[in-house]
């Protein structure tokens, strides 16, 4: 009778038999890659490969998911090709898309409410995005929208296009939300002078700017909570 003892697995197989076993959380992240992976090479088992690919980006999750799927496969870990970079690449858009939906109120109640929707969706970003959230009166998320995406440093907002969404879904409230994707929360003089541009042009339509949120890996930045705005 042959043995079906986890111990005669083949060790790709190993930490699919953990996670039924005793669940997802007892698994670490190269056990969860591994399964991903799926299979090695001749000399190397899938979780080799997936704990070469974590120690190529310091055993940062948060750092893997601002790769590229070009960006994995040029890290050039042998036996880790195109459609194994693509199913790691999807796997993690997929929870990064589970964490926007986890933390998306329906109503905003203070800055933080705001925070952990952003950071949610864009804290493996590796470029500036900029973030419009449309509110009507009561505060309750009409919609929310990328109004543009820019370099590592910077990007530009139309404030026409801005508005123009704004009274397509008749806000009465605008919140402007972007990403430091260098960690600093500290807010420049172009973003100070941006947010005091739109809030002036936002009158004209009797449309209130409430907010204006940072958000990087090290928190958060609110202009209301600062006195700014």
């Amino acid at each position: 009778m042959q043995n079906n003892s986890i111990k005669n697995w083949s060790e790709d197989d190993r930490p699919r038999e953990k996670l039924l076993l005793k669940g997802s959380e007892a698994l670490s992240n190269a056990e969860l890659l591994a399964i991903l992976i799926n299979n090695g090479t001749r000399n190397k088992s899938a979780v080799d490969l997936a704990k070469e690919l974590m120690s190529l980006v310091n055993n940062d999750l948060q750092r893997l998911g601002q790769l590229s799927v070009k960006e994995i496969v040029n890290l050039k870990v042998k036996g880790l090709g195109e459609a194994k970079a693509l199913a790691i690449a999807a796997a993690l858009e997929i929870g990064i898309r589970r964490g926007v939906a986890d933390n998306k109120k329906q109503i905003i109640t203070c800055s933080k409410d705001v925070a952990n929707f952003l950071k949610a969706q864009l804290q493996y970003k590796n470029h500036e995005v900029f973030i419009a959230i449309f509110l009507n009166a009561s505060s309750r998320i009409l919609h929310s929208e990328v109004i543009s995406e820019g370099g590592i440093t910077g990007t530009v907002v139309d404030n026409r296009i801005l508005l123009k969404r704004a009274l397509e879904y008749n806000a009465v409230k605008i919140i402007l939300c972007h990403n430091h994707p260098s960690g600093s929360l500290k807010p420049s003089q172009a973003d100070k002078v941006l947010t005091l541009k739109i809030k002036e042009a936002a009158k004209y339509f009797d449309i209130d700017v409430d907010d204006h949120i940072i958000v990087s890996n090290e928190g958060y930045y609110s202009f209301a909570d600062s006195g700014l705005i």
